[in-house]
């Protein structure tokens, strides 16, 4: 990421270069002048936290230490870890000023951000990780799903990262409780290095032990899950014109194909008109290959986990295989093809879909693939 490696510190001085940052970037633009909780952020607006927040990290000798292209990661994400805040600021009728829902806006946020700066999609999934987790370590040992919050961060990003994330978050800011707060930071740390997932990602017994970790509450992560299942479902994730058709005819050939496009031009729906009766057809399809024991493909755009969990957990209930494949092309690669299908997906509707993509991780699916389909 050639713009963030220019603006990241480097040594003798470690300086950061706001007055660039701010100038390169519109949404560092954006945290000027929104208002924080003066009880946690006396230092004044997001803009300024986020400065601060940037030359504490700069000042870490464990970020120091770190080789070069880690530093321009977790410099990025420190720049862009409150970047939801303009949108999701509120103040009560009380004067009391909250950002609730943030970390998860600004994971969404920042996905949009890094794809159109064209990050690779593992650099850019690593950030929005820690984006999307970054408050955990300051109230971390109160949580009753703190394993799961800790190993799917292990498995996507690192929490010795997100330590560092979480330190440089709370000593860019002026407030009372630092002290008590970067003691909890410590103590998740430690929670983590015990735990088996700090330095690296948690290991599980098998890809169906940890599919079934993920699912079943209360699990032992250490419990080696008796694989039963009896086919596959390769289910498919991707935004309107990222290729799919072409990947199943040259990945998936001979497969059968649960296609929500199809079966949308069969019932004659328009893609921004209601989508309920599409996806009764598109259940009701699977159940049949499911009782039959028949490995099928479901084709649709699956942007959300909520969504993908409508279709992976009616297979895993009939003991189905997940292989979850995400699909990604550049914006104007994607777009391009959009408007070359016969049945372009309206502007407003890729727009509501990058409101809500979340990429697929490890913890949905036996398998998780991130591909390209630039090439």
């Amino acid at each position: 990421m050639r713009v963030f490696e220019r603006l990241c510190p480097t040594g003798p001085q470690w300086t950061v270069p706001w007055a660039e940052i701010t100038e390169a970037f519109d949404w560092v633009r954006r945290l000027r002048g929104v208002a924080q909780d003066p009880v946690h952020h006396a230092e004044g607006d997001v803009w300024t936290h986020t400065r601060m927040a940037c030359e504490a990290l700069a000042a870490l000798p464990e970020w120091r230490a770190r080789p070069a292209a880690e530093r321009v990661r977790l410099f990025a994400t420190v720049l862009l870890h409150d970047v939801a805040k303009p949108v999701c600021t509120q103040v009560d009728a009380e004067g009391r000023i909250t950002a609730r829902g943030h970390s998860r806006r600004g994971e969404i946020m920042a996905r949009r951000i890094l794809w159109e700066l064209d990050a690779p999609i593992a650099w850019r999934e690593h950030v929005c990780c820690l984006i999307r987790h970054h408050q955990v370590p300051f109230w971390a040992l109160e949580r009753p799903d703190l394993d799961r919050i800790a190993f799917r961060a292990s498995l996507l990003a690192g929490n010795a990262d997100l330590v560092l994330l979480a330190t440089a978050d709370i000593l860019g800011r002026s407030c009372a409780d630092t002290a008590e707060v970067l003691e909890n930071i410590a103590l998740y740390q430690q929670y983590c290095a015990e735990s088996r997932c700090l330095d690296g990602p948690r290991e599980f017994a098998s890809e169906h032990a940890r599919f079934t970790y993920f699912r079943t509450p209360g699990r032992d992560p250490d419990y080696a899950a008796h694989d039963d299942t009896r086919l596959t479902a390769t289910v498919l994730s991707g935004l309107p014109g990222v290729g799919k058709d072409h990947w199943i005819a040259r990945h998936r050939k001979g497969i059968p194909v649960v296609s929500l496009d199809a079966l949308r031009a069969e019932l004659r729906i328009a893609p921004d008109g209601d989508q309920r009766p599409v996806a009764a057809a598109a259940h009701e399809a699977a159940r049949e290959h499911l009782r039959a024991g028949r490995s099928f493909v479901w084709n649709a755009t699956n942007i959300s986990r909520q969504l993908r969990e409508r279709c992976i957990g009616l297979a895993a209930a009939y003991h189905a295989r997940i292989d979850l494949v995400s699909l990604e092309a550049p914006p104007a690669i994607l777009r391009a093809r959009n408007r070359s299908r016969p049945a372009p997906v309206p502007e407003a509707v890729l727009e509501r879909l990058l409101h809500r993509w979340e990429t697929p991780d490890p913890t949905e699916a036996h398998r998780v693939s991130w591909l390209s389909t630039a090439g």
